[in-house]
């Protein structure tokens, strides 16, 4: 294999999460990050795959407190403070995966165009594999995003 092709499948693994390389979809119940989803989101999320014919690959959906405020800690060692590691991870009492209520996915393209006729909605601008269910969008269209989490005001509790 030529180097410059053996450079680029060691830096593209890199950059493919872990349950995304593992294959785990919305389908699998034996995997507790998409079992424990609320069953509404996970309702909506096979929905949307069926129809599709896309296998949505969930790189995280419901999480512990633990590994949330673990993702936090990372973020700010990653950021270098908790204001700017606060745009990308939420605090274990805030993020909406502690709750079951949102999923990292991909591929996100298709969701992106025709999610809200599922009430699937990408909720903030600079994670565009972060999604929550919004039934309202079926009818009227996702809401517009937030910029970053920082803007969410579910997010100053």
């Amino acid at each position: 294999m030529p180097r410059l092709l053996l450079l680029l499948v060691v830096a593209l693994t890199l950059l493919v999460p872990a349950a995304w390389a593992d294959g785990v979809t919305v389908f699998d119940d034996d995997h507790p990050g998409v079992r424990d989803l609320d069953p509404d989101l996970l309702h909506a999320l096979r929905m949307a795959a069926t129809d599709s014919g896309i296998a949505f690959h969930v790189n995280s959906g419901r999480r512990s407190p633990a590994q949330q405020e673990q993702l936090l800690r990372d973020a700010v060692k990653r950021y270098g403070s908790a204001e700017e590691a606060a745009r990308w991870v939420a605090t274990a009492d805030t993020s909406r995966h502690v709750s079951g209520d949102a999923v990292d996915l991909a591929p996100t393209a298709w969701l992106s165009r025709h999610g809200a006729a599922y009430g699937l909605c990408q909720i903030y601008e600079n994670e565009p594999w972060h999604y929550e269910l919004r039934p309202a969008a079926v009818e009227s269209g996702c809401p517009p995003m937030y910029a970053d989490p920082t803007d969410d005001p579910r997010m100053h509790r």
